[in-house]
């Protein structure tokens, strides 16, 4: 079975986490974050996706913190329709953090029309709106419960674990059946806490990440 992943952020750079999964005849895509930076990581915020969001099954969210959920409205600007798999919690913290990040972009996009219409130039349109970030939100599918897995098709499942880094976070373990012994036990992540985090309800041993 043909496997193939990608990565379209958190690289090169800490922010902007996004990877692209394809296997069991699904296209999923772990995380969907804002870069965070200079003026170049507006450039990359602003550019197109890497792949074309239409052929996105689903996304798998680990949480929400703007670098890793950031960019999910935009997703969905540009045609994406599929389900973002998360936690409860996750889900409302993304919400916040969408509906806040939306209305500063509103913000800024005021100011700068005002300035650049005094320069007879136009301003760039905001990254989103917070009407496309409720859009966006509507995608949500907040089901994933820690260490229960969750069939996405036939072939595919995913399973949430306890990250311990802020509410909710997770760690996605993804198994494939038939697929390369590479896929049984992987793991897609968040930033970890420590083993103390109050975000933990109980702290486990980390699990030793599979070699790519």
């Amino acid at each position: 079975m043909s496997v193939e992943l990608s990565f379209h952020g958190g690289v090169e750079r800490v922010t902007g986490s996004c990877f692209l999964l394809k296997a069991g005849g699904l296209k999923i895509l772990v995380d969907c974050g804002l870069f965070q930076g200079g003026p170049e990581c507006d450039e990359l915020n602003y550019s197109g996706f890497a792949f074309d969001p239409k052929d996105i099954d689903c996304l798998l969210l680990t949480h929400g913190h703007l670098d890793h959920c950031g960019r999910i409205p935009l997703l969905a600007k540009r045609g994406f329709r599929g389900k973002v798999v998360t936690t409860s919690a996750t889900a409302d913290i993304a919400r916040v953090v969408l509906m806040d990040t939306a209305h500063i972009n509103e913000e800024d996009y005021a100011q700068w029309k005002k300035i650049m219409g005094r320069r007879g130039e136009a301003a760039r349109e905001p990254l989103y709106t917070t009407l496309e970030a409720q859009d966006a939100m509507g995608l949500f599918d907040p089901r994933a419960e820690y260490g229960k897995a969750l069939a996405l098709n036939e072939r595919v499942s995913a399973t949430f674990r306890d990250a311990g880094h802020i509410l909710r976070a997770s760690f996605i373990e993804v198994d494939v059946k038939g697929g390369p012994r590479l896929l049984r036990g992987s793991f897609f992540r968040a930033t970890w806490g420590t083993p103390e985090s109050p975000s933990s309800a109980t702290p486990r041993p980390r699990p030793r990440p599979t070699r790519w």
